[in-house]
């Protein structure tokens, strides 16, 4: 009748394996009854030892001695390892994209109460990060010709990319090489990756150069592409006011606030962000608005800060008339607000499920 390798010699065994790996002497049944927790007298122990010897995971290195792990027990810990690494690596994805999510959603929401509680047209930028530091990397098979590359940034961003596979890649290989990208890019601005770096990971990528290539091209490119997003909410409160209702000037300030292209030189201007002051309270009048189409209205931002490095806009377009003292005090309340929800670690972020159209 075959053996089983059945919970407690699985806990024997790998008892066996990290004893000899720490001390490098044959462990005895005396030393595996010290330290395990199943209760077993040294008896039970030597039995159970005495089976795992004849299923060939461990062997007697000579006559008296105690007994020290087989390839084939080094090769069941090292694959046990690296699916426990799988399930970390599933569930931090998991959580950062609930949370990236859960980020989106809140911003959505904060430009709807902007709109509705001053009566003008409200912006909101996701977060974007001054020094892109990535957090967290992960290749995973799509298919044998496709891997699908996922970028968790340090503001919880979340990108997937598809990667080409041009050669044959074993599960326990990509798993080693998800752990070397990790090791050498967890925590790093982007802007930091050399050339020497980048010469340094394809050498230690054992043959797979080519696919760390690959990984590394997509992310200069990523971030080299990358535009903020921006929320609208309230367009047609502009409508409300009979000095913007020209019909050439209405159709350009509903088309940018449409289309959104326009709104990136608000979202990308360097003149706010971590060189202001606290919230960084600005008022533009007129033509002194960074984006043409709002030349005739006032616009009103504020910058918000997720962590250092890691900042948002939230910006509100009215009339040159607008209540400013309403928008600015409405601001501060909001930016005071996102703080506290910010400071809390998004304790306070609220569910997908509670979302209203």
């Amino acid at each position: 009748m075959k053996m089983e390798l059945n919970d407690r010699k699985k806990k024997i065994l790998e008892l066996i394996i990290r004893t000899y790996m720490e001390t490098g002497e044959p462990v005895g049944s005396r030393t595996v009854s010290k330290y395990t927790d199943l209760g077993l007298s040294s008896a039970t122990i030597r039995n159970e030892m005495s089976d795992l010897e004849e299923m060939g995971y461990i062997i007697q290195p000579h006559t008296s001695a105690g007994r020290i792990p087989s390839d084939k027990a080094y090769r069941m810990y090292v694959d046990s390892i690296l699916k426990d690494k799988d399930k970390e690596v599933s569930d931090m994805q998991e959580l950062l994209i609930d949370k990236a999510d859960k980020i989106d959603l809140l911003l959505k929401q904060v430009a709807k109460l902007l709109a509705q509680n001053t009566n003008y047209t409200s912006m909101v930028t996701k977060p974007r990060s001054l020094h892109r530091r990535i957090k967290f990397i992960q290749l995973t098979r799509m298919n044998d010709g496709q891997l699908l590359l996922l970028i968790v940034t340090q503001t919880n961003n979340v990108t997937n990319k598809f990667i080409p596979l041009d050669e044959e890649i074993s599960d326990e290989e990509l798993a080693q090489l998800n752990f070397l990208l990790n090791t050498a890019l967890g925590g790093m601005d982007v802007s930091e990756i050399s050339i020497a770096l980048a010469s340094k990971i394809k050498s230690q990528a054992g043959g797979f150069d080519g696919l760390v290539s690959s990984v590394l091209d997509t992310i200069a490119k990523e971030f080299a592409d990358d535009e903020s997003e921006v929320y609208t909410s309230g367009a047609t409160n502009i409508l409300k006011y009979p000095e913007l209702m020209d019909k050439e000037k209405m159709e350009g300030l509903l088309s940018t606030f449409e289309e959104k292209q326009m709104l990136d030189v608000w979202a990308n201007d360097p003149g706010s962000d971590e060189e202001d002051t606290e919230h960084s309270i600005k008022v533009y009048i007129g033509d002194e608005s960074p984006i043409e189409s709002m030349r005739d209205c006032s616009v009103v931002t504020a910058t918000y800060k997720i962590e250092e490095g890691v900042y948002g806009k939230i910006g509100i377009v009215g009339p040159k008339r607008m209540d400013y003292e309403k928008v600015v005090g409405t601001l501060e309340n909001c930016m005071h607000q996102l703080d506290d929800i910010f400071k809390k670690g998004h304790k306070a972020l609220p569910d997908k499920n509670e979302e209203k159209e």
